[in-house]
């Protein structure tokens, strides 16, 4: 069987799709198809960072599911939802499992729930919509194994020895999960539902429902990104842009919300042990004699950097702490 690694489209919002179906096959034609799909990973995030992943091993049912119990999560009343409010001044790893909302001044305008690592038993349920916690460990179980074999394609993509990224990304209690409702927009001057950031991680997923308001900044603004049913977007974040010394892209991304309607999503982002320290690599550096474009830092530092931009936003976005704090 033909895979196709990736195609591209002159239409605005089109994201380059790559399919995963050759490296869950044994066929004697796997391995060329591995590789294509895996240069057209690479030429993606030397471009925007972001893609699109098919045949990725999430069942379309469960990714279905899982946005149909979000969604009716939520649509319970507040006073249910904060039964599993994290408690005042709790703290887990890295974030307070549990639901949350944007401070009140913040100009980002959503409720979610944040998931960890089922093992680590940080994470708060309710009984209601039934089925949601078992849909929710499902879910964060296929999308933990999709990210290890998203970084180990990575991994091929930056020329680094075998296994490097899995040695150096080996501990998985700093991942989590965040189920995002946007709230409808209230006039058309009022739409942010998240402000342009880029992630503070290694590998962000990314399954929306059909309302849209992804977009990516590409050289002549925003751009929207198109719901595609079954499909995960995909998009590297602030680490591997660090680590590439900036060859490949961590894109500035926002979600703009809809007149009359809340917009349901689900982002699951693979990250670091947060004592890990993070530098451009020889790889991109100082072996093929380039200046570094970072100085180095612990991930726990930065994490706590990009944390004071949710809760305790500034009154000007642009002046949102970011990767470039460490810029050299």
């Amino acid at each position: 069987m033909q895979h196709m690694a990736s195609t591209r489209s002159s239409s605005r919002g089109a994201l380059p799709v790559v399919d995963l179906a050759p490296f869950f096959s044994t066929a004697e034609d796997a391995a060329a198809a591995r590789a294509r799909a895996t240069e057209a990973v690479r030429e993606a995030c030397m471009d925007t960072g972001f893609f699109r992943i098919v045949n990725h091993g999430v069942p379309r049912e469960l990714m279905a599911r899982m946005l149909e119990l979000s969604a009716a999560f939520f649509a319970l009343p507040d006073e249910e939802k904060a039964k599993v409010l994290p408690a005042e001044g709790s703290s887990s790893t890295p974030l307070p499992a549990g639901y949350l909302r944007p401070p009140a001044d913040s100009p980002d305008k959503n409720e979610y729930l944040l998931v960890f690592n089922p093992e680590l038993v940080l994470n708060m349920y309710l009984a209601e919509p039934a089925g949601f916690r078992d849909v929710i460990e499902e879910c964060y179980a296929k999308l933990t194994n999709l990210g290890l074999l998203i970084q180990e394609i990575l991994n091929e993509c930056m020329g680094l020895p075998p296994g490097f990224l899995a040695d150096y990304n080996d501990d998985r209690n700093f991942d989590f999960l965040s189920l995002i409702r946007y709230f409808p927009a209230t006039s058309t001057e009022d739409t942010n539902g998240v402000s342009p950031h880029q992630d503070n991680t290694l590998i962000t997923f990314v399954l929306q429902d059909d309302v849209g308001g992804l977009e990516i900044l590409g050289s002549d603004g925003f751009v929207p990104v198109k719901p595609v049913e079954g499909t995960i977007i995909t998009n590297i974040g602030d680490i591997v842009q660090v680590l590439s010394n900036k060859k490949f892209k961590s894109p500035t991304h926002r979600v703009v919300r809809k007149l009359g309607t809340h917009r349901h999503s689900l982002a699951f982002f693979v990250n670091l042990h947060g004592d890990k320290w993070v530098e451009p690599l020889p790889q991109f550096a100082a072996n093929v004699g380039e200046a570094p474009r970072y100085r180095g830092f612990k991930y726990g530092d930065y994490m706590q950097l990009r944390l004071t931009n949710t809760t305790h936003p500034p009154s000007n976005p642009e002046d949102a702490a970011g990767i470039t704090h460490y810029a050299i």
